[in-house]
């Protein structure tokens, strides 16, 4: 069932995600023992710096790449070709971008660091984007291929690797070291991913002609630039509404802002990526057969309503707990923000199949389109009512903007592929957003009672989730099957889907 290949992924993506947060905070508890908040802000500033140059550079091909092997993956002498002009873009792209950081690091060191001494760390950080290229072409090619499992270890080992020997390059040198920190993630993973891809079972055929190069990047730039564009202009806007709230509320204001943001999008960051993995090449493969895309993203829809949707119930009501848990009773400000933002997911847990059919179906324009739906919205309401109204006004724009981008994405959506809502698809949505808007009232009324609320209703719905989850897979296995004959003694029998 496709149902069943979807969960599956989404269980090994999700637990390599955890395992790569955990090592991620890790290292930051160890830095910030070691070198304080200097060293912790000095290796943002590499990251910081590689992770920019390094989405311009990329100009999105690996998610481009990946619908080209997806579309490919049944036609030997196709897979080689697209699988050839990946790599040698990627190598194109980040050797040129290497060079350009490695010429102009004087003048990035005086900008960046206001001290020309960190001009030699600047030009090895265009080494570490050369590898973060080369390692993310890699992996376009296991994700393409759903290779799930190997993409997963590639992360898992990647994370570890980077960690032992940044954390000893920080203890033998102290700050000097960090910029391993930065070297050895995308080089590991490069190493991970190279290995893997060399496992992949190779299909007879025909060498690529380099005549064809031209013809088979263009599209896969084409459709890339979208995603880079895409991802440069929610850069900019969250860079514009700090900007906004640091001149017009001050600094406090834009530390609340960036608390509750953080939370927000490590979760649904967290759960997206875990989605996407096997999805999105699955949706490649049958965005021509509109009755099983539509299917397909419905499911992909009701999964993500029905195992995201009851954990954002929860971070409603129990927000103050979690702000006070992650940052201080000082970032309580920052309460208001999350549980407007996480009514908010909601919208954008359901809109996010729909996007991916944009993508799947290689409509660049409308990608863009799509992204700034959003954009727009969240940038225009902050810049007229941010003075009058303060920093709530960031998540009711939030709110806004998602149910925005749900709209705009279910028109694309219905244009593109004759999309329509099944009733469960519906339903879940309908349910997630009434109970969310009532906790939201109920917290801004009397919060004690939205923290007793929420865990019990986010257990009911994950419930209902959880029947969801069993009626697209089936009884097969052993916990599957103990779960659906407790619902069956439990008069709630579930009927499998077909």
């Amino acid at each position: 069932m496709n149902s069943r290949g979807l969960i599956r992924s989404m269980m090994i993506i999700g637990s390599t995600q955890v395992v790569n947060i955990a090592l991620s905070i890790f290292r930051q508890k160890i830095l910030a023992v070691l070198l304080g908040p200097n060293g912790i802000g000095l290796l943002s500033l590499y990251t910081s710096l590689q992770g920019l140059v390094a989405q311009v550079a990329g100009l999105g091909m690996q998610n481009s790449g990946v619908r080209e092997i997806a579309a490919a993956r049944d036609d030997a002498e196709a897979l080689s070709r697209v699988k050839r002009v990946l790599l040698l873009a990627h190598l194109a792209q980040g050797g040129l971008a290497m060079a350009c950081v490695w010429f102009l690091r004087d003048q990035i060191a005086e900008w960046l660091f206001q001290d020309p001494a960190y001009a030699t760390n600047v030009g090895l950080v265009g080494i570490a984007i050369l590898l973060a290229l080369l390692a993310a072409a890699h992996t376009a090619l296991l994700q393409g291929l759903r290779r799930i499992g190997d993409l997963g270890r590639v992360t898992v080992l990647g994370a570890f690797a980077a960690t032992v020997v940044g954390l000893a390059a920080v203890l033998t040198l102290g700050q000097a070291g960090l910029i391993w920190f930065v070297l050895a993630q995308p080089l590991f993973n490069l190493i991970a991913a190279r290995w893997f891809v060399g496992r992949v079972p190779q299909a007879a055929a025909p060498a690529p002609r380099l005549r064809d190069t031209p013809s088979i990047w263009l599209p896969m730039a084409r459709l890339g630039f979208a995603f880079m564009l895409g991802g440069l202009m929610t850069t900019a806007t969250l860079l514009v509404v700090r900007g906004q709230i640091t001149q017009n509320l001050g600094l406090e204001a834009a530390g609340q802002f960036a608390a509750a943001w953080g939370i927000t999008m490590t979760y649904v960051g967290f759960l997206l990526s875990s989605m996407s993995a096997d999805y999105y090449p699955r949706l490649t493969e049958v965005i021509a057969d509109k009755p099983a895309a539509v299917a397909l993203m419905n499911d992909q829809a009701q999964l993500g309503l029905a195992i995201g949707g009851p954990v954002l119930l929860v971070l409603i009501g129990w927000a103050p707990w979690v702000i006070s848990l992650l940052y201080s009773r000082e970032f309580s400000p920052a309460v208001e923000l999350l549980q407007w933002q996480s009514v908010g997911n909601i919208f954008k847990l359901a809109s996010w199949s729909l996007s991916f059919s944009v993508v799947a179906a290689a409509k660049a324009k409308t990608y863009v389109l799509l992204e700034a739906s959003f954009n727009i919205v969240f940038l225009t309401l902050i810049f007229l009512l941010l003075p009058k109204y303060g920093l709530t006004i960031t998540a009711t724009a939030f709110v806004t903007g998602y149910i925005v981008y749900f709209a705009t994405a279910y028109i694309q959506a219905r244009y593109l592929h004759r999309y329509r809502m099944t009733a469960l698809t519906r339903n879940l949505l309908l349910l997630h957003v009434a109970l969310g808007s009532a906790l939201l009232i109920l917290a801004t009324i009397h919060q004690p009672a939205a923290f007793i609320a929420a865990p019990l209703l986010g257990a009911a719905t994950g419930i209902l989730g959880l029947r969801t989850v069993l009626a697209k897979t089936g009884p097969e296995g052993r916990l599957a099957g103990r779960l659906t004959f407790f619902f069956q003694r439990a008069g709630w029998p579930i009927r499998t889907a077909p």
